[in-house]
């Protein structure tokens, strides 16, 4: 019985993709609240990407959507 919750347990964590086992990755949306800037522009609020050290899920980069404009990133 002990071996088969290790081997789940096991199995598990190696299905959860690379950036949710580091602490450096989630790519999970952040929603960012409006603000007005100093000359007095407001700024809509907007999600984007949560900080991380990965180009893989930077919307911004090529080979990647925006889910929200669906327009494609054009940064290499």
């Amino acid at each position: 019985m002990k071996i088969l919750l290790v081997f789940l347990l096991l199995f598990s964590l190696a299905s959860l993709p690379l950036e949710a086992r580091t602490k450096h990755g989630s790519g999970h949306p952040v929603q960012v609240k409006g603000y007005t800037k100093k000359n007095g522009t407001y700024v809509h609020s907007y999600r984007r990407t949560a900080p991380n050290r990965t180009k893989q899920d930077n919307w911004s980069h090529k080979g990647n959507v925006n889910p929200d404009t669906g327009r494609a990133g054009t940064q290499n």
